[in-house]
């Protein structure tokens, strides 16, 4: 069973209390197990918040919670904003589907389309910026399940960035990644968070733990 155990603001902190995201007595299970138990938390927007802890401490389960993709048994989030919010998973399913680099980027958005409306140049120049950001501008043509894990990884950091989300969401950011890549990942983060987005990630890295705004550690 899991509850936050400190929520510890790092050097040079300038994070606000609110709005954000707000978890009070939450509760979820896994199954027959009780993964997280009465868990209370606060994720300011305009900060990237790192999660820690052990494997099995309920960080993937945590942003689960957050993301709406699992049932929460008992307490409550509040916060969420209407527009929803953007997820990156670690776990890519498999497709059949020729998806390529920039096709999966540009899946990011379609939130803000109808199905049936094509993208406008304005999506797609958002597509072009996140590619860039990532620094896979010249892999776009390139088909997912022919990347690297760390490619692969970056891309799916920059799908969760055309979302434009005012919450981003992502399951070990820099898993797989080099260094280069680590720093580009971390440094988008950053820059979401400035703009006044609620970044939460789970980490396990030192240095990303080290660069984040805060850090609540699950037990």
């Amino acid at each position: 069973m899991s509850s936050a155990a400190a929520v510890t603001p790092t050097t040079g902190s300038s994070a606000p209390a609110t709005p954000g995201l707000h978890v009070r007595g939450l509760v979820v299970r896994r199954g027959d197990r009780t993964v997280l138990d009465g868990l209370d938390a606060t994720f300011p927007a305009g900060a990237v918040t790192a999660l820690t802890g052990a494997n099995g401490s309920g960080k993937s389960t945590l942003l689960d919670a957050l993301a709406g993709v699992v049932v929460v048994v008992g307490g409550q989030v509040t916060g969420l904003p209407s527009e929803g919010v953007a997820y990156v998973t670690q776990a890519v399913p498999p497709t059949a589907l020729p998806l390529t680099v920039r096709s999966t980027v540009t899946m990011g958005r379609w939130r803000d389309r109808a199905w049936w409306r094509p993208l406008g140049r304005a999506d797609r120049g958002i597509v072009d910026v996140q590619l860039d950001r990532m620094g896979i501008t010249d892999l776009a043509d390139r088909p997912l399940d022919e990347l690297s894990g760390g490619q692969r990884q970056r891309t799916l950091v920059a799908l969760g960035l055309a979302q434009r989300a005012p919450v981003l969401l992502v399951d070990e950011p820099t898993a797989g990644v080099d260094e280069a890549s680590a720093a580009l990942v971390t440094a988008a983060l950053a820059d979401e968070a400035a703009a006044g987005v609620v970044v939460v990630h789970a980490a396990h890295d030192p240095a990303v733990i080290a660069a984040a705004d805060r850090v609540v550690a699950l037990d």
